[in-house]
């Protein structure tokens, strides 16, 4: 499809959704300072492959970074111990309660390790029980350990079959590590709080739990809460992982952070790179922990991609997942391979297969404007039957 062929077919496709006025709301929920995106080319594809904000940063973390560079020179500590002060202020927590990543993955990995090596020193033997499919950083870092890896595959709506997991856990002789991801990453569901928070309060104490709320921002059921609330109550079995990627727009400079207990902290810190924390991504992070007005815009910015995307998705009779994050989980008439090389010839990167959800694809919102050209060449899929 040439550029000519496909900007009139965006005019037609988008005047044709169940939503009115989305073209004059996606116009109005974009900064100013974020990227438009008419046509993607070669040297500028669109990118909807990696769950990233397309916003950007927020115009006050873009000014803090600048402000920072001639003292960049410094060792960032005294940014650091702010950043994590400030965490734990907006948490009402202390900073015994948090600990920094270089991305949450980071933490994710400490974590992982300070549990293995609590189970080696108590000669137990050790297993990582994960949904299937799931964010899969827990089971690479554990592997390499000599733990075992327990796959329990989502249930028929694609959530968390907690019931197997909870058996798998009380029946093993050893110590168990958790893994939920909540909103679950690739699927986008939320596991509703009240039958998390049961199982973590009852676990017995071989059971550890490391949630993962890198998309927690985005949510919008009122069945979610933070298990951070737990943290918060005294619970010492679990980790809360976060990360200033995703609603803040800051993939780029690796910012992530745990939170727990002040003893589970003190194992995970054993693991944590004494240097893992740069001036930038500080003062960045810093800043946009108090930017609320750019973290409401990005939730309406992609609530409304979201609209436009399932708007299509519906007139095109193809299967999702409701989602509470900034991707949607969505089914393919197809090889999933194929749709995504023919997306790759329009410039468009979309996401990959995650099996065993064979046949599902995962496509990150970008902003609105950027969901407009892609329904566009999504329904010229369609008329051509790839879809």
């Amino acid at each position: 499809m040439d550029r000519r062929t496909l900007l009139k077919s965006s005019g037609a496709i988008l005047g044709g959704l169940t939503l009115s006025g989305l073209i004059n709301r996606a116009q109005a929920a974009t900064p100013a300072n974020a990227a438009v995106i008419s046509f993607p080319t070669e040297k500028n594809p669109l990118l909807l492959n990696f769950n990233e904000n397309s916003l950007g940063m927020s115009a006050q973390a873009k000014q803090a970074v600048v402000d920072c560079l001639p003292t960049a020179f410094r060792y960032p500590d005294a940014a650091r111990a702010e950043l994590i002060e400030q965490i734990a202020a907006h948490f009402g927590l202390k900073s015994e309660n948090i600990t920094l990543g270089n991305g949450s993955s980071e933490t994710i990995q400490a974590a992982v390790q300070a549990i293995v090596l609590q189970a080696q020193q108590q000669q137990k033997k050790v297993q990582v029980i994960v949904p299937d499919p799931t964010f899969n950083y827990a089971e690479l870092y554990a592997k390499p350990l000599g733990a075992e890896i327990v796959k329990v595959p989502l249930n028929a709506k694609l959530e968390f079959d907690l019931a197997t997991m909870q058996a798998k856990a009380a029946g093993f002789a050893g110590k168990s590590i958790v893994y939920l991801c909540n909103p679950n990453n690739p699927t986008a569901t939320i596991t509703p709080a009240a039958t998390m928070d049961s199982w973590i309060k009852s676990a017995p104490a071989d059971t550890f739990f490391i949630v993962d709320e890198a998309y927690a921002e985005f949510v919008n059921d009122p069945a979610f809460k933070s298990a951070i609330g737990l943290v918060q109550s005294g619970q010492k079995n679990l980790i809360v992982t976060r990360t200033f990627s995703k609603i803040f727009a800051l993939a780029g400079l690796r910012i992530g952070y745990g939170i727990a207990a002040p003893e589970v902290i003190a194992q995970v810190e054993n693991f944590v790179s004494l240097d893992n924390t740069n001036t930038a991504g500080a003062v960045a992070a810093l800043a946009s922990l108090k930017d609320k007005t750019f973290v409401a815009m990005s939730r309406k910015s992609i609530d409304l991609s979201r609209q436009i995307v399932t708007s299509m998705l519906d007139e095109l009779n193809l299967e999702y997942v409701p989602s509470q994050a900034n991707f949607i989980f969505h089914k393919v008439n197809g090889d999933v391979k194929t749709y995504q090389d023919r997306m790759k010839q329009q410039n468009i990167y979309v996401g990959r297969e995650f099996p065993p959800a064979v046949g599902w694809n995962r496509l990150t919102l970008g902003t609105p404007q950027e969901m407009q050209v892609f329904v566009s060449v999504l329904k010229s899929f369609s008329a051509k039957g790839w879809v």
